[in-house]
């Protein structure tokens, strides 16, 4: 196999691994707006890969999700079928992960074993293996975190889980661009680099905040825009509030870092358009931030309903969906321009 084919392999594997872990982000947010993610209360990494079949192992089930807060104190009317729904979703985001982590090993160590993966892209591919695993770990760390005396999972923890699922996806993205495009882009300069590695980064952090506000459910309360209520700031708070050390606490304040956060990223893209469009020798990058400006419009408009209608799950579905896209087109962006002689 020539190393022109072998690189072709692997473009296609990483592109691969990297819808799924999408895919993933997508089915982990669905899990979480549906409060499905308590439903599977024991982590069994071999023998849970099978889900129940008889109407005895859907009992045991049902019997251990009895045993939890959510179920006495929120759930305590739910019945067998009801449960059953909750537990699809989990067992489909879990089941999604283990696919991820065979289809990502044994591609590795095979490519490793043929010696096809450059030495300089070794150490990369094998960071990502490491988070994957550690993905998992924080997975079950999340969810012990409502097993007991929560009705829910520590937002702190949920947020964790969702910011390491987006770096797994940037570093795949990152390395799929690399051998996809395996030539420098000819071009007559070079767009200042940290202004797009700045935009990501923010982008990554609303990412985070964004998993807070999931977790408080604040996306439920303060259903307007602009303004919350009649105000800017939300006034069941104080303007202290907002830098106390229990500002993530309070799930109104987390909703208005979240809403600025969003205006941020927006100045920030708006200036990087400005200079790109000023300067014709930004040319090469001028489709590339028409295309963001696109997705950060729907992005936007997105977290707008999403905020007018109580983060309905379709809704606020897309607009977690949105923010791949965006992470994406911004990556490639980056790309783009760390390639130009």
């Amino acid at each position: 196999m020539d190393v022109e084919n072998k690189n072709t392999y692997i473009s296609y594997w990483l592109l691969l691994i990297t819808f799924l872990v999408g895919l993933m982000i997508i089915v982990g947010g669905l899990t979480r707006l549906t409060d499905s993610g308590l439903s599977i209360t024991k982590w069994d990494l071999i023998s849970g890969i099978l889900p129940p079949f008889s109407l005895t192992s859907w009992e045991n089930s049902f019997n251990l999700y009895k045993k939890i807060p959510e179920f006495q104190l929120l759930n305590s009317s739910m019945t067998l079928d009801e449960f059953k729904v909750i537990y699809w979703w989990e067992y489909a985001h879990r089941l999604l992960g283990r696919i991820i982590g065979l289809f990502y090993l044994i591609p590795l160590f095979y490519f490793t074993f043929k010696k096809s993966i450059k030495k300089e892209t070794l150490f990369s591919l094998y960071l990502i293996l490491i988070l994957i695993v550690l993905q998992g770990f924080v997975g079950w760390y999340m969810v012990q975190s409502g097993l007991t005396e929560r009705t829910d999972v520590s937002h702190y923890r949920l947020s964790l889980h969702l910011t390491l699922a987006f770096i797994i996806f940037i570093l795949l993205m990152w390395n799929y661009l690399k051998y996809k495009y395996q030539q420098n882009f000819e071009n007559k300069a070079k767009f200042p680099q940290y202004l797009p590695f700045l935009f990501i980064t923010l982008i990554l952090i609303q990412v985070s905040i964004g998993a807070l506000v999931s977790g408080l459910d604040a996306g439920q309360i303060y259903q307007t825009w602009p303004l919350m209520n009649q105000s800017y700031f939300p006034d069941d708070s104080n303007i202290k509030d907002l830098f106390s050390i229990n500002a993530f606490e309070t799930a109104s304040i987390v909703q208005f870092i979240h809403r600025n956060m969003a205006y941020l990223i927006f100045l920030i893209f708006s200036f990087m358009t400005f200079k790109i469009y000023k300067n014709k020798d930004f040319s090469y990058l001028r489709n590339t931030i028409l295309l963001i400006f696109i997705v950060i419009i729907l992005q936007i408009l997105l977290g707008i309903f999403t905020v007018i209608y109580g983060a309905q799950i379709i809704l606020a579905s897309m607009h977690q969906i949105g923010s791949i896209f965006l992470i994406t087109v911004s990556l490639i962006l980056l790309f783009k321009n760390s390639r130009t002689n």
